[in-house]
């Protein structure tokens, strides 16, 4: 019984697990903040939550904070590999192997990324 409640688990979690990546943020009041052109909003723990990204963002993963129309900041944040894209077929490591590094803060008003 037990193994069916543990791979039901892992077949309902994989798909969540594997088709986003996760990373803590420290924005100004007042500004939003756009990842890779898609506008995201940190829960109130900082967190952020979005779909992984291209090998275009190995270099780094491009932000920009904006307030109203205008833009406040942009540069670019570090990326990790996603093992996960290695074992999570279609073609993964080929689409989406890179990700926000959940290990780090983002610190945006200060400008580090520790």
């Amino acid at each position: 019984m037990w193994i069916r409640v543990l791979t039901l688990t892992v077949l309902v979690t994989a798909p969540l697990i594997a088709c986003t990546t996760q990373g803590t943020f420290v924005i100004p009041e007042g500004t939003q903040l756009e990842i890779y052109q898609r506008p995201v909003t940190p829960e109130p723990n900082g967190l952020v939550t979005t779909r992984p990204f291209f090998w275009t963002a190995a270099g780094g993963i491009e932000y920009r904070l904006l307030r109203g129309n205008e833009v406040v900041q942009q540069g670019r944040l570090r990326a990790r590999f996603r093992v996960v894209s290695l074992f999570w077929p279609p073609f993964a490591e080929t689409y989406w192997p890179m990700g926000l590094n959940p290990n780090i803060t983002y610190d945006l008003v200060k400008g580090t990324q520790e």
